[in-house]
């Protein structure tokens, strides 16, 4: 039971560290909802902001002038954020693949093996706890902003929704504290 279990928490902190991984990187955090009236796709991301010819798949990229400039606060809080959960997600994720049993690392040793998962669950639901900030600030700070100009009565002519990247970095942050969990709790 313990070996599945531990199995489980890997293959899922692998897939939640990916997710984490490409949350960060990539730059639809933001995207325009209303495509029926545009001729274009807009996504706002972390990075870069990008935006796609819907007539001929034409994708042209704006970077943000560097990562010292001035940027808003949600920007730079969320690369915080999530920079450092990537950081411990991938950090986690090697030192669970050593405390598998089915690993012959330190085979001798099984009090060290079990240090070496409970360690790993730990540093996930950190990474998972900073992952879910980040995708939160950001989500939430978006919204904040949208209601803000609605109740001034201020039309950009752009409306937002939450993209994908967001929502991915929602699933990766809740799969490394379901990994966390049965890490920490359920194994042992």
């Amino acid at each position: 039971m313990g070996a599945a279990l531990q199995v489980t928490a890997f293959g899922l902190a692998l897939l939640s560290t990916l997710f984490l991984l490409l949350a960060t990187c990539t730059d639809c955090w933001m995207v325009n909802a209303d495509d029926s009236l545009e001729v274009s796709h807009k996504c706002r991301g972390l990075w870069r902001e990008c935006v796609t010819n819907m007539q001929d798949g034409v994708r042209t990229c704006d970077q943000y002038d560097s990562i010292l400039a001035d940027h808003p606060v949600k920007i730079v809080v969320t690369r915080t954020l999530m920079i450092t959960a990537d950081l411990l997600a991938g950090l986690a994720v090697p030192t669970l693949l050593l405390g598998l049993d089915c690993i012959t690392f330190l085979k001798e040793d099984p009090c060290a093996k079990l240090k070496l998962c409970y360690g790993a669950g730990v540093t996930l639901g950190a990474a998972s706890i900073l992952g879910l900030t980040g995708s939160m600030w950001y989500a939430v700070d978006m919204y904040v902003e949208r209601a803000m100009l609605v109740s001034h009565n201020v039309f950009l002519g752009v409306h937002y929704d939450f993209g994908w990247s967001c929502w991915l970095g929602m699933a990766g942050s809740t799969g490394c504290f379901v990994a966390s969990v049965l890490l920490t709790c359920c194994l042992y």
